[in-house]
């Protein structure tokens, strides 16, 4: 669907997350004395508690998306299951700590260095000497070479999703001791601490067929706090439960029961006391709000009345008046309406009756809410059509408000709303830094100058011959949507798609309504000046931003009334190359007969409707330039595979995870796309098709160095150099919203940090929970 890469940092980030040489990159991130990376907007939500406070026994029920087609972590089809239950049931050598940086686990690993660096790079692992597998087997280098040669890529037979990291270890070989695990490098690796998290026994990565095959549907040997009992398809969960031979502190529930929960259902599931914990959207998070009990005044301890507190109408919200007319209605002289109103008070007293029923259930639970280690991204395709112009795509990126977007989606869940800075970390992160100054701020009329001098002319005739399509599509979209027929579009209308001075009033959504176009392209567009980047210092005729910014914070589409333009006749035609006069409602842009349009896909399930007002406001934003968009709902299950990786999109909005080794893991999302041998393109992660030699360089520096802060400043500059070209741009962190039973434990909304599965239970009678206190709110925009 829309977030990329849920899996563990071992696993491909997938489903499976301008030329540079004449780009100036000013004031290039990492070059200040003071810290960038900030800390994180979002502490973890877990109502953390010490663990003489919590209950021994218990069986948590979790909602997951889905139950894992492998519990092989490093196999293409693992999931965010098969991390959950990897993270519970296997050694991690390192974990993430609050800020998302890895931090040694104790239960595992006494100590990790490197200590050598001339000839090889060689690092030392000391184990914890009782860390032993559930067989009884001590863990130790036997393990680690067994996952190494699995993982190096150098055998075929292995079906591994990816070998960044081992494929740069020369041997492995045991050290002073059976404690000591000596790993040797051929080429030197910054990101180290990557590997051997999470480390399956030998039993599973010793041959082809136990690595491909033995780990799917079962891991008989594992070594956490919990073990997996059994992988039950027919009753959608995986059942883990308490570990005997663990040697660390003992797991505080009997089982973990993760429960294939689709996101729609989860609402009901709470309600029928099903679940114990679940990741939730916006409007259950108020549902479940609203049940724990009306706000009260901090002072007085009495019910807030009006909005955001409790309703001062009478049952489901009918005012006074509106129940002192039902009232008379029964009991009138109209037997006929008595009766209907009858009717109609038992179906809403029963109404009612079920949603208090619904209520007392939920008002067991509360909302945990952080920021998830991921972020919302729009991402420019640059294969082909008009993004393929760096211009027009840095035109794009400099309409849009990222602070507004942020707000849309973070304000209203008391969330901070910032616009996330980096493509490769996130704020509190080490290697974070905002490096959006590289492409510069939001301005319209900068944008309107970048398109100009793409040849975009604002008010230029838009003439199509039958069957060609509008800018902007790969493919014929007409075929497209015959063949599936599940493609919602935006209606055309019967213009003939010419700019005429005086009839923007007309179309007042904007879209060209060319009754000839059979592809259903919506080309809406801003009036612009036409000049090009050079003719910025001149007066723009005061058309560029004049429109009331609360349109754009609105997010409803513009509709002009009268024609407001300065001069020129009503229905007189517009030359082709003719500017737009002053305040046209949305003069389309237009380029060799073909209007400015970008196919902009969704996806049309359940639980993508922030990505759709997102993605309207990104909409409104692009028509104050003069970029019109054509939006396709598609399919959820569709989405990514046909449209995103498929290269079938203009834009589209999708989320990839924070890593905390961006050297490594963001390399093949953002590395230039190279021809291969059959003559396509191999773009490995990189969705956009946008790429330079010099990001690529960079990154490969980055992963080569063992100096952290050198390290730091190198993805700092690929970062700038990422944003300069354009081909995505990162809007916010999404948020994470989690219904937890009120006496749960060390569970909810974790942020960057790893879960601690065995600190996880029932608080004990009159025991409570730590939660962070509430964000301080921004201040609103001016």
């Amino acid at each position: 669907m829309s977030h990329v890469g849920v899996g563990p940092r071992a696993v491909m980030r997938s489903v499976a997350f301008l030329t540079a040489g004449v780009l100036a990159v000013p004031a290039l991130a990492g070059c200040t004395s003071e810290d960038p990376s900030g800390k994180p907007l979002a502490e973890r939500d877990v109502a953390a508690a010490a663990r003489t406070s919590v209950s021994d026994g218990g069986t948590l029920r979790w909602a997951v998306d889905s139950v894992p087609d492998t519990l092989n972590a490093f196999q293409s089809d693992a999931d965010a299951t098969t991390t959950r239950v990897a993270q519970a049931v296997l050694p991690s050598m390192f974990r993430m700590d609050e800020t998302g940086s890895p931090v040694r686990n104790p239960d595992y690993l006494e100590s990790a260095e490197v200590v050598d660096t001339e000839p090889k790079q060689v690092v030392v692992y000391k184990l914890n000497q009782q860390a032993v597998w559930s067989d009884g087997r001590e863990i130790g280098a036997a393990d680690f070479a067994a996952q190494w040669r699995a993982l190096s890529g150098k055998d075929s037979a292995y079906w591994t999703a990816r070998n960044a990291g081992y494929d740069r270890i020369e041997k492995i070989e045991r050290g002073a001791s059976d404690l000591e695990v000596k790993v040797t490098f051929s080429r030197p690796y910054a990101d180290w601490k990557a590997l051997f998290t999470p480390l399956y026994p030998k039993d599973v990565t010793g041959t082809p067929d136990a690595f491909n095959d033995g780990a799917r549907r079962a891991l008989k040997v594992s070594a956490g706090p919990f073990a997996v009992k059994k992988v039950d398809t027919k009753g959608d969960q995986v059942v883990l439960t308490g570990n005997p031979r663990w040697w660390g502190e003992p797991a505080k529930l009997d089982q973990i029961v993760l429960r294939a929960v689709p996101r729609d259902e989860r609402v009901s599931e709470l309600v029928a006391g099903k679940l114990d914990l679940a990741e939730i959207d916006p409007e259950t998070a108020d549902e479940v709000g609203l049940a724990a009990g009306p706000p009260r005044d901090a002072a007085t301890g009495t019910p807030l009345m009006g909005p955001g507190g409790s309703p001062a109408a009478g049952a489901q919200g009918r005012s006074a008046a509106e129940a002192l007319r039902s009232w008379a209605v029964a009991n009138g002289s109209d037997e006929e309406a008595a009766e209907e109103e009858v009717l109609a008070r038992e179906e809403r007293r029963e109404a009612e009756a079920k949603t208090r029923r619904r209520q007392q259930a939920l008002s067991g639970f509360e909302v945990r809410k952080s920021l998830e280690p991921a972020y919302t991204q729009l991402a420019l395709n640059g294969a082909d059509g008009p993004l393929a112009d760096e211009r027009v795509r840095r035109a794009v990126a400099r309409a849009l408000d990222r602070e507004k977007l942020a707000e849309a989606v973070l304000k209203p869940l008391g969330l901070p709303a910032e616009p996330v800075g980096s493509h490769l970390a996130l704020s509190g992160q080490p290697a974070y830094a905002d490096g959006s100054g590289a492409l510069g701020e939001q301005n319209a009329k900068e944008a309107r100058a970048l398109l100009a001098d793409a040849g975009w002319v604002p008010g230029g005739p838009v003439k199509k011959k039958d069957g060609e399509e509008a800018a902007g599509a790969e493919k014929d979209k007409k075929d497209e949507e015959e063949k599936d027929g599940k493609d919602e579009k935006k209606s055309e209308g019967d213009d003939d798609g010419t700019y005429i001075v005086g009839e923007d009033n007309k179309n007042t959504d904007g879209k060209n309504t060319d009754g000839k176009n059979t592809d259903g392209k919506n080309t809406d567009g801003k009036n612009t000046d036409g000049r090009n980047e050079g003719d910025r210092n001149d007066d723009d005729g005061g058309g560029d931003d004049a429109k009331d910014g609360a349109d754009r914070e609105s997010g409803e589409k513009h509709s002009s009334g009268k024609n407001t333009a300065q001069g020129g006749a009503p229905g007189a035609y517009a030359p082709k190359g003719t500017a737009a006069p002053a305040g046209a409602a949305a003069a389309p842009l237009a380029k060799d007969g073909k209007a400015l349009t970008l196919r902009f896909v969704l996806p049309s399930g359940p639980g993508s409707e922030t990505l759709r007002t997102v993605a309207d406001r990104i909409t409104d934003m692009l028509k104050e330039i003069g970029i019109g968009t054509e939006v396709s709902k598609v399919p959820d299950e569709s989405y990514f595979k046909d449209h995103i990786a498929a290269g079938e999109y203009d834009l589209a909005l999708y989320s990839w995870p924070a890593s905390a080794f961006p050297a490594t893991d963001a390399r093949p999302i953002y590395a230039k796309p190279v021809p291969a041998a059959d003559g396509s393109l191999n773009v490995a992660q990189n969705y956009t098709r946008v790429g330079t030699d010099q990001v690529d360089q960079l990154f490969d520096r980055a992963m080569t160095t063992l100096d952290q802060k050198e390290a730091r400043g190198l993805l700092r500059k690929a970062d700038s150099r990422i944003w300069a070209a354009a081909g995505s741009v990162p809007l916010y962190q999404r948020p994470q919203l989690v219904a937890a039973r009120e006496n749960l434990a060390n569970a909810g909304a974790f942020g960057f940090e790893t879960p601690v599965y065995e600190d996880m239970g029932f608080l004990k009678k009159g025991a409570h929970g730590s939660r962070p206190s509430a964000p301080a709110s921004s201040s609103p925009s001016s």
